[in-house]
């Protein structure tokens, strides 16, 4: 099964008088490009964070963005340490005293404190980080269900114009033999009547013309091509990497497809060839939504 590389997803956990909310979006990227944004009590967790959604995403720019709320407002820093904040006071006091100073002690004052105001313990991180994870991972699952679902009506779209190349192919294979027979056909009469009066050796013209019929053939390549149709439709519903490999499969798949209507000497299968051309470039467009 086919999934997208676009998808999203929200969480809502709550825990105590804490909210996690957690967002999560992912956008087309040829390799996995990860953006956290977390709160700054759990800006130590950030690489468990990321080694956590690599396991559920192998592609796409991925956005996650986990807020910590207390009692409804955004908990930035952690739990205030009131112990710290009246430490940190006392000492202005003292430094105040000593140097002789007059002036009251300010709010702004006691920011150069500010690291020692707020819990940081390994503990309550720890806490924290259950409930992060789990919200996290409630997130992912919800965006997943929308790449699998805008996988699915991508792998549709592909379907059909995969049946629509093999078709086409068939026409090509149908008509193929007919056309380059009546090419020489009509080729060998007027290259004969060109030089029959100055070639005395006329079984070598037409050793020559067999060897340009060969050139012309293009039977290998629509075998090929047919055979990179039926690893193309395997890899779609065996493989857990389809975007990288089906786009590579695509190119082979392309490449057969201008050999043969650089080798045709048909205009209707050209025009064909064309056809085949054309469906490729528009499952190549799709193939960049695939994870």
């Amino acid at each position: 099964m086919l999934v997208s590389m676009t998808g999203y997803g929200k969480n809502e956990t709550h825990f105590g008088s804490y909210t996690i909310e957690t967002e999560i979006k992912s956008l087309n990227s040829r390799y996995l490009d990860l953006s956290v944004r977390l709160p700054k009590a759990l800006s130590s967790k950030e690489l468990e964070i990321r080694e956590k959604i690599k396991k559920s995403i192998k592609r796409g720019k991925v956005y996650l963005s986990v807020s910590l709320k207390k009692d409804g407002l955004e908990d930035k820093y952690g739990e205030l340490n009131t112990e710290a904040v009246k430490d940190a006071y006392n000492v202005l006091k003292k430094i105040r005293k000593s140097a002789g100073l007059r002036d009251k002690i300010k709010l702004t004052d006691l920011f150069i404190f500010q690291d020692a105001f707020f819990d940081g313990s390994d503990d309550r991180i720890e806490e924290e980080m259950k409930y992060v994870l789990a919200s996290i991972e409630a997130a992912i699952k919800e965006m997943n269900k929308m790449k699998k679902a805008e996988g699915k009506e991508l792998e549709k779209d592909i379907l059909s114009r995969i049946n629509k190349i093999d078709e086409v192919l068939t026409k090509i294979e149908g008509r193929r033999e007919k056309d380059l027979n009546e090419y020489f056909v009509k080729f060998k009469e007027k290259a004969t009547q060109l030089v029959g009066e100055l070639i005395d050796d006329q079984q070598r013209l037409i050793n020559e013309l067999a060897i340009l019929s060969e050139r012309y053939n293009i039977t290998e390549e629509c075998t090929r091509l047919r055979s990179h149709l039926k690893l193309f439709l395997d890899t779609m519903k065996n493989s857990d990497d389809a975007g990288r490999k089906l786009n590579f499969i695509l190119q082979e798949m392309n490449r057969e497809a201008n050999t043969i209507n650089s080798k045709s000497v048909s205009e209707h299968i050209s025009h064909l060839g064309i056809e085949i051309k054309e469906e490729i470039e528009k499952i190549r467009e799709q193939i960049q939504n695939i994870e």
